[in-house]
Order: structure tokens, then C-alpha cells, then sequence
């Protein structure tokens, strides 16, 4: 699946585009707002697959020779065909009128921007609508936000923009107004779970529990389940004397620190550790109450044995205190600092 049909769990986000493609009433830019995973680029693929396709029932040329946001009426598709010349070269990124402009290490820099300026001063080589994809455009220098906000003020023609981002407070207010916003919504446990052992052939038990970690990303759910999710989560829990919670009060402060300090330096995996953390408490307070709601359904019995010693109260400060760590770490506070503390207040007498 490669078009609309790809995107899981989206159905007000589809229909929102498809009317668009219908009544040919294409805005000169699109904000697509949403976690990571939700569908926001495949989205932004399909849509400019559908808005230059030249399958049965799509628009003449002419029809979209106007600017952008103002075209005439008339027959256009509401889903690309995606075996036609032009869907295909946007499917493997070689149509020279779909254009992509992502973060370089960690931000959008003002020279891609200013690129892109320069490149929609021409006429596109063969598209009748020219797209550009700015991924994470939340990752905008100031510098490079201003720059775009001229491309908005005054839209080339035949060219469209969509940018993604996780929320509208990242972007410049001035930028957001300029677009139509599309929210997309976390991804269903229930959905991500089938996608899982549809698609990817894992076991139901070990979909309900990647699914329930992936936080409504089904990009995070694909990467968790090629990654032997589930033997890291044990070996974390285990090193961290977290699958025995009770026995945290009386480890060595030099082994709290050091394992603290082995996290700290696994810089790619450090936020997907604390959620594992978390969700390992949060299960622990849940279960109490219904073990039908765990996330780690596979470990039920030791969290129902490890829930009768320890209060909910304890365990809800642990999880605030995690929350309070991932916070301070997205702050850009000192990783080893703030984990060194986080262990230290988790291995608090229960």
C-alpha cells in the first residue's frame, strides 16, 4: 500500500484531503500537525501523488495552471493511482517537482531555505502542481522560519507547501495562520497491534505489548519490533533492580550511579528507556485494579505480586519523578545529572 489506503486511523485527516482533490480547492500551503508515526509524511506523499496523477479521472493540466489555491473546478482524483508515470517517481523521490526539505543534524537551516527560494522562482519541469515537503518544520532556525514565511506571504505559482510538525506552539504564529491545518491523532492500540501482525508477522501477544509501548506511532512500533523490544525491556528492568522494585532501598548508591550512568550514554535509546520505566510503574498501580489494562500483559503475575507490597501513592510519585526527568532531559539538562537523581528518588524506601 502506497497511497491513501497506507495511512492507519485517520479517517476526519483523509476526508478533510480527499474533498480537497474533489472539489479542487487546493490551499497554497497545509500544516500537518501530530506525534511522529501518525502518518503525517505519507499523508503529504499521497496527497501530492493524488494532486499530480495522471491515472483515469485526473485533472487536465490546465485546470491547475492557476496559482495555487485558486484553481477552476473540475474532474480530479481523490486517490492516486500509484502505478501511473508520475506516481511512481514520487513513490521512489524522483520527481523533480516534489521537493523534501528535512532537519540537517538537528535544525532546518537558513540555507535550505533560501535554496528552495531560488528553485520556486523557476517554473516546475513537469508537474501540474508542485509540492514541497518540509518534515519537522518545527526544527526552523529563526532565521530559516522568517525566510519561509515570504514564500507564504506571496505563494509562487503552481506550487504548494506542506509542512508537518508535532504541535502549532512550535511554530511561528505568523506561519501557522498562513496554512490550513490538518490534525492527525495518535494511532490506535488497537490498530497498531493489527498492523503488527498483519503486516509484520508478530506474535499477538508481543503486538498487544509493543502497541501499548508505541505510544500511537506506528513508526515506533515498526522500529520497536525489529529491534528485540521486548529482551531489551527485561534486561533494563532486570539491571535496574526495577523488576524487584523492593529491593531498590538497599542497592549500593555506587550501583544506582553507575547503572545511571551506562543510560545516560545511550543517547538514542535514553527516552524509549524511561517510557519502559514508566509503563513498568504505571502497570504496577494499574494492575491493582484491572490486569486487563497492563501495557506489559506478558509479565502480569510479577506485576500483581510486586502491586500487593507497594502503595499506589509511592508508585505515583516514582512515575512524577520519571516525568520530571524526561522533561528536564528534553530541556537539554544534564543526562547523567538527571538520571543519577531519577534512580536515586526510585530507590526511595517504598
Amino acid at each position: 500500500m502506497s497511497g491513501f489506503e497506507s495511512i492507519i486511523d485517520q479517517k476526519r485527516p483523509l476526508q478533510l484531503l480527499t474533498t480537497l482533490l474533489k472539489k479542487g480547492t487546493i490551499p497554497h500551503a497545509l500544516l500537518f500537525t501530530g506525534i511522529d508515526g501518525a502518518g503525517k509524511h505519507n499523508a503529504a506523499i499521497a496527497f501530492a501523488m493524488a494532486c499530480n496523477c495522471l491515472g483515469k479521472g485526473s485533472a487536465s493540466k490546465e485546470q491547475y495552471a492557476g496559482n495555487a489555491g485558486n484553481y477552476p473546478e473540475g474532474p480530479s482524483v481523490s486517490e492516486p493511482c500509484c502505478i501511473c508515470r508520475s506516481c511512481r517517481k514520487i513513490l521512489s523521490h524522483n520527481h523533480p517537482d516534489i521537493l523534501h526539505i528535512e532537519p540537517t543534524g538537528a535544525i532546518i537551516k537558513i540555507a535550505q531555505i533560501r535554496s528552495l527560494c531560488h528553485t520556486l522562482t523557476m517554473k516546475p519541469f513537469e508537474a501540474r502542481l508542485r509540492v514541497v515537503v518540509i518534515s519537522r518544520a518545527q526544527a526552523m532556525n529563526p532565521e530559516a522560519a522568517n525566510a519561509l514565511l515570504k514564500v507564504l506571504e506571496e505563494p509562487p505559482a503552481s506550487t504548494m507547501l506542506i509542512l508537518t510538525a508535532e504541535q502549532t506552539s512550535d511554530l511561528l504564529p505568523t506561519i501557522v495562520s498562513r496554512c490550513q491545518q490538518i490534525r492527525f491523532n495518535p494511532i490506535s492500540r488497537k490498530s497498531i497491534a493489527l498492523y503488527l501482525t498483519s503486516d509484520q508477522k508478530i506474535p499477538p501477544d508481543q503486538a498487544a505489548i509493543i502497541a501499548g509501548m508505541a505510544r500511537g506511532s506506528l513508526s515506533r512500533a515498526r522500529s520497536m519490533s525489529k529491534t528485540g523490544w521486548i529482551d531489551h525491556r527485561n534486561r533494563l528492568l532486570s539491571t535496574s533492580g526495577l523488576d524487584n522494585p523492593g529491593t531498590l532501598p538497599a542497592k549500593p548508591i555506587n550501583v544506582l550511579l553507575a547503572f545511571a550512568e551506562n543510560l545516560s550514554k545511550q543517547k538514542d535509546t535514553l527516552p524509549d528507556a524511561l517510557e519502559i520505566i514508566k509503563s513498568w510503574l504505571r502497570d504496577i498501580v494499574v494492575c491493582q485494579y484491572n490486569t486487563k489494562k497492563v501495557i506489559n500483559a506478558d509479565m502480569t503475575a510479577t506485576l500483581k505480586k510486586i502491586s500487593e507490597k507497594i502503595s499506589p501513592e509511592l508508585l505515583l510519585q516514582k512515575i512524577m519523578a520519571i516525568q520530571r526527568t524526561q522533561r528536564n532531559i528534553e530541556s537539554n539538562a544534564n543526562p547523567r545529572l538527571s538520571l543519577e537523581l531519577l534512580m536515586l528518588q526510585l530507590a526511595e524506601k517504598y
